[in-house]
């Protein structure tokens, strides 16, 4: 098995100056004191609002802007004259296809698309859905969980290394990549400190795939999986070059790893502050693909992106670009524009038409939407299948860091009471309360409801395993608990 090889890569000096102008200028929009507050917190689109209400862009120093109205991003994205500005994610060279531009994005593009189309990872649900259950399974029965860390992060990214073919036990590896990559150090590190973590992330990445490229082109078959796709496929008659292999893996681990992860974060968070949403999917299962759609909206997780301008550009606000400006693009403020979402404050799983550009647009449109989309769905129907009913733990840190933005210690408590993968209620052996419970459900083992109110007189309420609870019991919207514990004294059940 033989490989082509590229052009040497952009001298080493030049690609750092590069890089560290390009994170120095993505600073800039996250530099505003008042600004970056709001970002911290759970709601920050009435900052967003605020400040588009102002003017169609802020302009930061010389020949740097960031763009807020959604018909100016728009143009932009789909302008001919203006060029990508994050291009270097993951790899010292500019990653493909996110940091090209042109014909040779476009040759990209066509053959990785098709990879990535909603029929072809639709087979991939049963996974996603089966590995939700596994990890939840791993957690429920503690009633309290830091759900970014043991679910939200390791079930996307556990898929994804399963796509490209990579071993599972690699997966914390992976993970210190992606933090190292994507962390949200410039308003805390000097710029060069910040720049030598993204270098040490480049190093161990590009080596890790060097060695396994090495097995696999010494090997009788380059693998049936996306990593050994790579290896064997050919554009315009020729193998990929290991560089061009090395750059579109390195993007692949980057976006695979973090963006599905940071949207199931700030989806959970959202639905534990707003019941009364999170009601409206557990009676309705049906309107989930539109919810998801409202939040990538509303919620934006993916806040920011970059492009400049190569030619002097007239937007359709009025306002003009000037060659060579950096644009921050602000998918957030765009995602609450008025001109395009009625009362775009208010979350509204029937709105319709829904163009949000949560996952960009134009020529640099996510290229993992579809899967995205999936995950996101496949993974958050389990969750409330498992756990309907959950709050945010008390006194837990609910701060959001990064982009993607995401409450990276977000920490959810629902009362005790395992729920089985088919959404039964079970009582263990020492619980004092359970949740989840409502009208109509069997109960699984004997249980005493303590509530005065169950039963006429101030008895307490006596159920034997299934039988159907005949009585509403009313969960605390603040604590998520009501108040259950196990009769050991009813003897024998049937």
């Amino acid at each position: 098995m033989t490989e082509t090889h590229a052009a040497p890569a952009t001298d080493g000096t030049e690609a750092r100056a590069d890089m560290t102008a390009q994170f120095a200028r993505a600073a800039m929009a996250f530099s505003d004191p008042e600004a970056s507050a709001a970002r911290a917190g759970a709601e920050p689109m009435q900052m967003y609002v605020d400040r588009a209400s102002e003017g169609p862009l802020e302009r930061i120093g010389d020949q740097n802007v960031v763009l807020l109205r959604m018909a100016d991003i728009l143009f932009v994205n789909k302008h001919r004259d203006v060029e990508q500005a994050s291009k270097y994610l993951g790899s010292n060279r500019p990653a493909i296809p996110l940091g090209l531009d042109g014909s040779e994005h476009r040759k990209y593009r066509r053959l990785l698309d098709p990879v990535f189309t909603a029929k072809r990872v639709a087979p991939l649900a049963d996974n996603v859905r089966s590995l939700a259950d596994q990890i939840i399974d791993g957690f429920v029965g503690d009633h309290e969980v830091e759900a970014y860390h043991r679910w939200c992060e390791p079930l996307p990214s556990t898929i994804f290394l399963s796509i490209l073919g990579l071993p599972l036990e690699d997966l914390d590896e992976f993970l210190h990549f992606k933090n190292l990559t994507l962390g949200n150090e410039f308003g805390t590190l000097p710029l060069e400190q910040a720049i030598a973590r993204r270098e040490e992330a480049v190093v161990w990445i590009q080596d890790y795939f060097n060695r396994l490229l090495d097995d696999r082109l010494e090997s009788a078959s380059a693998g049936d999986d996306l990593l050994g796709w790579l290896i064997s496929t050919e554009v315009e008659g020729d193998r990929l070059p290991r560089e061009d292999i090395l750059d579109i893996l390195g993007l692949l681990v980057i976006a695979g790893l973090d963006t599905v992860a940071s949207s199931l974060a700030c989806f959970l968070s959202y639905f534990a502050r707003h019941p009364d949403h999170r009601a409206l999917l557990l009676a309705d299962a049906s309107r989930w693909p539109a919810a998801i759609e409202e939040l990538m909206r509303y919620e934006s997780p993916v806040t920011d992106g970059a492009r400049i301008a190569v030619t002097d550009l007239d937007l359709p606000s009025g306002e003009r670009i000037s060659a060579g400006t950096h644009m921050g693009i602000s998918w957030h403020a765009a995602n609450l524009d008025p001109d395009y979402f009625a009362d775009p404050l208010t979350v509204d799983f029937d709105r319709s038409p829904n163009p949000h550009i949560g996952f960009a647009s134009g020529f640099h449109r996510c290229l993992g939407s579809h899967l995205a989309r999936m995950e996101m769905q496949v993974a958050l129907e389990a969750w409330h299948r498992r756990i309907p009913e959950y709050v945010i733990t008390p006194g837990s840190d609910l701060t959001y860091r990064g982009n993607p933005r995401a409450p990276h210690n977000l920490t959810l408590r629902w009362c005790r009471g395992r729920l089985d993968r088919s959404g039964d209620v079970r009582a263990e052996d020492g619980d004092d309360v359970a949740c989840g419970i409502a009208h109509g459900e069997r109960v699984m083992d004997p249980v005493v409801f303590d509530r005065a109110d169950i039963e006429p007189g101030g008895r307490p309420g006596r159920m034997r395993r299934g039988e159907i609870l005949d009585h509403e019991i009313e969960v605390d919207r603040d604590t998520g608990v009501v108040d259950v514990a196990l009769d050991d004294e009813m003897g024998p059940t049937s």
